[in-house]
């Protein structure tokens, strides 16, 4: 495919030992700053909010909360369900 205009992924880290999770986030910054467009349901929460410019947290199929990725990582809610703070 030559120069994709988005990238959909759903939970690329599942399964995959912890070195080949960071191999993954990697390539997911790299495209990321190239300019694509990527659209990612992901479990790790930490590394995702961290890549995203805006983020969805869904409970139960809701939006509960958004805002941009770094705004939602330092949300109680979800510093203390997803993270364990």
């Amino acid at each position: 495919m030559l120069k994709p205009k988005l990238l959909m992924l759903d939970e690329p880290s599942l399964g995959l030992m912890p070195v080949m999770v960071d191999q993954v986030f990697e390539i997911l910054t790299q495209l990321k700053k190239t300019g694509l467009t990527i659209l990612l349901v992901e479990q790790n929460v930490q590394e995702s909010l961290e890549l995203a410019d805006y983020a969805y947290v869904l409970q139960t199929g809701r939006v509960v909360l958004e805002g941009t990725g770094h705004d939602v990582l330092q949300q109680d809610m979800v510093r203390k369900a997803y993270l364990g703070m």
